[in-house]
């Protein structure tokens, strides 16, 4: 089993290599410690970012720089029971509540109004968010999810949720089964995620996300339609879609949910990204229409 220092060494390693990593700040909100990755001069009009169902802040290692070159500040997440960030109590979760945390998020940094990112799951936060408080939000980002995903693509998804809380032999045999599976676009973005989500356990590592935080998601997301949280997408809106398919002919955002968004959120434009659910984050078109959106 790797030596702390040796897993650390790694991780910040895997990280340099990454442009302008950002800074961590844990931020004392009502719900409990929450992680954010700073990108920018913290002087800067903000933006915030929510990364998906299991995912951690370093999602927005290339986003967060994008965002700083506008001499803005993007303010990357930990969600709840992901990350480093503890989990909540037991029904404390749901895009709903994650929302109230970016609210908090953005009352700790001092901005009342602030852009918002939202990869995945973030994406249905960032539209709860728009239902609770609209007024707080200048523009709305909408990274591959605004409706229900072909069925087809569930099993990655479900497949993430059901590895976490098992232990892995090394970080070696970890990442070995993640790049097996072949939907990751594998590079030093997502092997420094990836690095990032282990700590060592009995036996070897484990994820840090939380299998009851994920579960809990995952069963709100089921009792949600989230197509009623549509109309409150008034704020100035980029959906984009990933061009390539998450698994065999199966989308997340599906092309009639695209179109339907459009007719219903009156100021959203979307556009297409030649990559697929994971490789969307850290594609230059993704950072060149999220650049175009803000100024």
């Amino acid at each position: 089993m790797l030596h702390c220092n040796t897993l650390l060494d790694i991780r910040q390693r895997v990280n340099e290599a990454l442009p302008n990593p950002g800074v961590d700040r844990f931020l004392e909100l009502p719900t409990g410690s929450m992680r954010v990755r700073m990108h920018g001069n913290e002087g800067g009009k903000l933006a915030i970012g929510v990364p998906g169902l299991s995912a951690n802040c370093f999602t927005f290692n290339v986003l967060g720089p994008a965002v700083a070159e506008l001499g803005r500040t993007l303010a990357a997440v930990d969600l709840r029971g992901r990350g480093r960030s503890a989990p909540g109590k037991a029904g404390s979760h749901g895009w709903a509540s994650h929302a109230r945390d970016v609210l908090a998020v953005a009352d700790a940094l001092g901005a009342q109004r602030f852009d918002f990112i939202g990869h995945s799951m973030g994406a249905f936060v960032g539209l709860s968010l728009m239902a609770i408080a609209p007024m707080r939000v200048r523009s709305l980002v909408l990274i591959d999810a605004v409706g229900v995903p072909d069925p087809r693509a569930m099993p990655p998804i479900m497949g993430a949720a059901q590895r976490l809380g098992a232990v892995y032999p090394s970080v070696d045999a970890f990442l070995a089964l993640v790049k097996g599976i072949g939907v990751v676009p594998w590079d030093p973005f997502w092997e420094a995620h990836y690095r990032e989500d282990l700590v060592e356990t009995a036996g070897g590592v484990r994820q840090r996300a939380s299998r009851d935080a994920v579960v809990e998601d995952l069963q709100y997301a089921a009792s949600a339609d989230v197509r009623e949280l549509w109309h409150h997408a008034v704020a100035q809106t980029l959906l984009v879609r990933a061009g390539h398919p998450f698994s065999p002919g199966a989308d997340i955002i599906t092309a009639a949910d695209r179109d339907a968004f459009l007719k219903v959120a009156p100021r959203a434009k979307a556009v297409e990204v030649p990559a697929n659910h994971y490789g969307v984050m850290n594609h230059p078109h993704t950072a060149r229409a999220v650049q175009e959106l803000l100024t």
